[in-house]
């Protein structure tokens, strides 16, 4: 069994989806510190401006890495996402603009800019998690991609919010992408994707990821309180859906 978990500590989320959510640096590497602790093998963090928001600059991240550093020494990734700067050829300007660099980064591969963001990364020596959304055209182009067997890992990426759809919606997302050039694949969902899609990452002995990007929730619907107690819900709930698998 992989029982392997990355954490996802806050994604895009803000200060309207509660206060369980980190987003300053201190508080990041007290959550991440915590879920750690209670199982998470590798981190997914997002650094936030000063408002709150996804951003790239080089100084949040160099703050939000080093106060996760500090306090761990498990993987630690950002995200790249074009919501946290739209303009492909500034994305890319600022991964080689970072002073800290993080041990991989996300790239979402349908996303304008993909390829050259993943390149800027490699040429710095970190690693890329090629993340392969549902309902894009993100597998079509990565399974094209010269890049495909430079990755460190492909994420499966289920973003169909519904429970009853989500089983489905991610073994058509898993066909699509195929074989991954001998690279390890993470399976996870979103919202009410989340808990669905874990089992069956579990059943077909897949890595996984929960945090407070994914979900607020824990499995029976109540409010998730910290990172930490999700990251104890999903070991539990992938040894069950293992052993029954």
């Amino acid at each position: 069994m992989v029982r392997w978990i990355q954490l996802c500590a806050n994604g895009p989320r803000g200060a309207e989806d509660g206060a369980a959510v980190p987003l300053s640096p201190g508080d990041l590497g007290r959550s991440v510190a915590e879920a750690v602790e209670a199982g998470a093998c590798d981190v997914h963090v997002h650094p936030k401006s000063p408002c709150g928001q996804d951003t790239l600059a080089p100084h949040a991240v160099a703050e939000t890495l080093q106060a996760v550093r500090a306090v761990t020494t498990v993987p630690v990734g950002v995200t790249t996402g074009a919501w946290a700067e739209a303009d492909p050829e500034e994305r890319v300007a600022r991964v080689r603009s970072w002073t800290v660099l993080p041990d991989h980064a996300s790239v979402n591969w349908h996303e304008p800019g993909a390829e050259a963001v993943a390149r800027a990364l490699l040429e710095r020596g970190v690693g890329v998690e090629a993340g392969l959304w549902s309902g894009t055209d993100g597998a079509e182009l990565f399974a094209r991609s010269p890049l495909r067997g430079r990755v460190l890992r492909v994420l499966a990426e289920v973003m169909d919010p519904d429970p009853e759809t989500a089983t489905v919606s991610a073994r058509a997302l898993l066909a699509a992408i195929g074989p991954t050039e001998g690279r390890p694949l993470l399976l996870h969902g979103q919202d009410g994707s989340a808990w669905p899609v874990l089992d069956l990452a579990a059943r077909l002995d897949l890595r996984t990821r929960i945090g407070l990007e994914d979900t607020l929730l824990l499995p029976d619907g109540q409010p998730a309180s910290s990172n930490a107690q999700l990251v104890a819900a999903g070991l539990s709930q992938y040894g069950s859906a293992h052993r029954s698998s």
